[in-house]
């Protein structure tokens, strides 16, 4: 009789690994957007009990978009010493102790310092969650970047609409319901502590077939003209989000509609990215290449714009609604990002390049937005500029979606 221990073994194993892997996507996920989204809520209070002007409360805004596009590009060389499951983890235990800490300090400066080390995490995790798909997930890379897309979704709505709710059940205490987002963030290590146990057992095995048969070679992304596609996709994209989440709510009620019925628009199109994410994303990572989901969804948000301009109160619900479909915008670049490498190297790269030069892209685009309604008093001027900017992301898009390998 032939005892077939050792394959039936790593069939467990591999199972294993891809069930924790999914589980520590999902995980992570959650935690990539309550370090932003519950602040916002309790604003107010932080910055009356920390003394914390308004200049600075605006600063807030701005620092994540400038911490991801800096901090972003150390993501490929942290993984290459450490694998990319190995910095992920680390990058949560960032933002565990940064969300743990900050709500108990007296001082701005070092409240900003602690969001900013929350930042930062989120920031190397962001760049390496595509990656960490691409190896895990080869097959399945559209469904499981859909999956944590629209985790993502889930963490950032639920800590925008729960943590004022939690800060009540602590007596009002905003420190509380601010530091509660901490104990998520340290449920998600576990599970990213057993995938880098994993992932260096991994990393052994492809350093002995390299050595073998040679290591993968090394590509200058930044001399792709696809590399380039994206980034400006992954920019433009990340410039509508942040004017949709930054001023849509204002358009409303400058329109007419009380608050809280711009509240719930809002909503609406935060609610739809959770089951879109998912579903666009893995019919996305079926198709050979996504340059017509690109377009598809550029129209929607050029409707959308075009709507607000001509007649904001008139079905505002369609605006919202078309808006919300074109934020879909982020779980598909995450997509094309995981599908336009060759290998798990290339994606590392790829996603560090296009996340950061993306960021930097869009940090001037809600400022000016901002700029043009008080200059001009009114919103046709900014959403004329959100509109004209559809323009060039369809563009890109439509560039980057090609079926190109880098």
């Amino acid at each position: 009789m032939v005892v077939r221990t050792k394959p039936q073994g790593r069939a467990r194993s591999t199972t294993w690994a891809r069930r924790m892997a999914v589980a520590a996507l999902v995980l992570a996920a959650l935690n990539l957007r309550p370090v932003v989204t519950s602040l916002g809520p309790v604003l107010e209070e932080a910055r009356a009990a920390l003394g914390m002007s308004a200049t600075v409360a605006g600063l807030l805004t701005s620092v994540p978009a400038v911490c991801f596009a800096l901090v972003g590009t150390a993501a490929p060389r942290l993984a290459g010493r450490h694998g990319p499951d190995g910095v992920v983890l680390a990058g949560l235990a960032a933002v565990a102790a940064g969300l743990a800490l900050r709500p108990f300090v007296a001082s701005t400066p070092v409240f900003l310092a602690l969001s900013g080390l929350a930042l930062a995490g989120i920031a190397v995790a962001n760049v390496l969650l595509p990656v960490v798909v691409k190896q895990r997930f080869p097959d399945r890379v559209g469904m499981m970047t859909g999956l944590y897309s629209m985790a993502l979704n889930v963490g950032a709505s639920t800590a925008a609409a729960v943590t004022v709710p939690l800060a009540g059940a602590f007596g009002g205490d905003w420190r509380a319901g601010l530091g509660a987002w901490a104990v998520l963030a340290a449920v998600a290590l576990p599970p990213w502590l057993a995938l880098a146990r994993d992932g260096r057992r991994q990393a052994r095995r492809r350093a002995d077939g390299d050595a073998a048969g040679g290591a993968e070679t090394r590509v200058r992304v930044s001399r792709e003209p696809t590399a380039w596609a994206l980034a400006v996709y992954f920019g433009l994209q990340a410039t509508s989000a942040y004017v949709i989440m930054g001023w849509l709510p204002q358009i409303f009620r400058d329109s007419g509609l009380s608050a809280q019925a711009a509240g719930l628009l809002f909503a609406l199109t935060s609610v739809l990215g959770v089951p879109l994410s998912f579903v666009l994303a893995a019919v996305a990572g079926r198709l050979r290449d996504q340059k017509g989901v690109a377009v598809l969804l550029g129209v929607f948000g050029l409707a959308g714009y075009a709507g607000l301009w001509a007649a904001p109160a008139a079905v505002p619900w369609l605006w919202a609604v078309l808006l919300g479909v074109a934020n879909c915008s982020f779980p598909l670049a995450l997509t094309m990002i995981a599908m336009r490498g060759r290998d798990g190297g290339t994606v590392i790269r790829l996603s560090a390049f296009a996340q950061s030069v993306g960021y930097l892209l869009s940090i001037p685009g809600p400022i000016v937005v901002g700029a043009l309604y008080q200059h001009t008093g009114g919103w046709r001027a900014p959403l004329a500029l959100a509109a004209c900017l559809m323009l060039p992301q369809i563009a890109a898009g439509f560039l980057a979606g090609r079926d190109r390998r880098i």
